[in-house]
């Protein structure tokens, strides 16, 4: 795996990814990846002192492989919810009782300011989850081929990244690329931030399960053997495992999504004139069965004059794209520092 070519400046860096459920965090190398990783439960019940702990206790234990003589250039960390422009706070993250506001760097900067491994003075930078997500693929995933694309994270939600020239376009405070809040009826159902007709309330995986279960309750699918009682326990993951066994209805289900999806995404290419977007997260595994109906319906969406070089592609790094380009805020403010 390799960026755009070496450089004599910050060569590691540790990316973070802050989840409601685990904390990941890897230490990255500029040009070879993920060298080392670990995750920890977040605990996010016990409150922000208790999260915090457990993003430290990660980045220590990927700092035990830091070869010797080496020094770590600083932390991305890719958080949901709101960031500020200066990439210093976290404002109100879903899923996180009993947080406000948390300035990341003088939080974090503090508990691994004793680790000998530690440079002092090294940055924590954090960024929105879907936003690294992007920067990831822009330099080591799937994006890597287009200078200027859409991304999309199909996950507990919908999140979203414009990258124009490899850059992050972040919008006046930061939270540009709420592609998952973007209304495709006004009419629709609510999203968890409620708004009407949200993609995010058709594609997030709890609102698919709903909508898969309800669909699917009085049908002949494998499902039923599967997903428990009334299909109560039916999740996105079982859906495409029951489409790739040739079940036709779980086929219909994601065939339904998809057609949302590029509805969606039709409308984003009209709006930027960016016509490549890279799909990930956890639903996207679902591949051609989510994304072949997605290319279909985005095309009959795009205005025609913008149809040349419209393209879906799904992520190739999975997961990893997150603590890739979480680390990748800590390089970029290198070269930007360095001129």
């Amino acid at each position: 795996m390799t960026t755009d070519g070496p450089r004599a400046g910050v060569r590691y860096a540790i990316g973070v990814d802050l989840g409601g459920t685990t904390v990941k965090a890897a230490l990255v190398e500029r040009d070879a990846g993920i060298v080392a990783r670990t995750s920890v439960a977040t605990d996010a019940d016990a409150g922000p002192e208790r999260v915090l702990d457990r993003v430290a206790e990660a980045t220590v234990r990927v700092l035990a492989s830091l070869p010797d003589g080496a020094a770590v250039g600083g932390m991305g960390l890719g958080a949901p919810g709101v960031v500020s422009l200066d990439r210093r706070t976290v404002r109100r993250p879903p899923n996180f009782p009993g947080w406000d506001e948390v300035v990341m760097p003088d939080a974090l900067g503090a508990r691994l300011a004793p680790h000998p491994r530690w440079a002092d003075g090294a940055p924590v930078l954090v960024e929105n989850d879907a936003n690294v997500a992007g920067l990831g693929s822009a330099f080591y995933g799937a994006g890597r081929p287009f200078p200027s694309f859409v991304m999309v994270t199909l996950g507990t939600g919908v999140g979203g990244a414009i990258l124009v020239d490899r850059r992050l376009f972040r919008g006046t405070t930061g939270a540009a690329g709420e592609i998952g809040h973007m209304s495709i009826d006004y009419e629709g159902p609510y999203s968890r931030a409620g708004v009407a007709g949200a993609i995010e309330a058709y594609l997030g995986q709890r609102f698919l399960s709903r909508h898969a279960r309800y669909r699917l309750l009085a049908r002949d699918t494998e499902l039923h053997e599967t997903a428990g009682a009334d299909l109560a326990e039916i999740t996105p993951q079982a859906i495409y495992e029951a489409a790739a066994d040739g079940d036709e209805e779980a086929r219909a289900v994601l065939s339904w999504a998809g057609h949302k999806l590029g509805v969606l995404l039709g409308s984003v290419v009209n709006l930027l004139d960016i016509r490549k977007v890279v799909v990930g997260g956890g639903v996207s595994a679902a591949g051609d069965f989510l994304l072949a109906p997605a290319r279909k319906a985005m095309r009959r969406a795009v205005m025609p004059a913008l149809l040349d070089g419209v393209e879906i592609v799904q992520e190739t790094q999975g997961n990893d794209v997150a603590l890739l380009g979480a680390a990748r805020l800590v390089f970029e403010a290198d070269d930007d520092a360095a001129g």
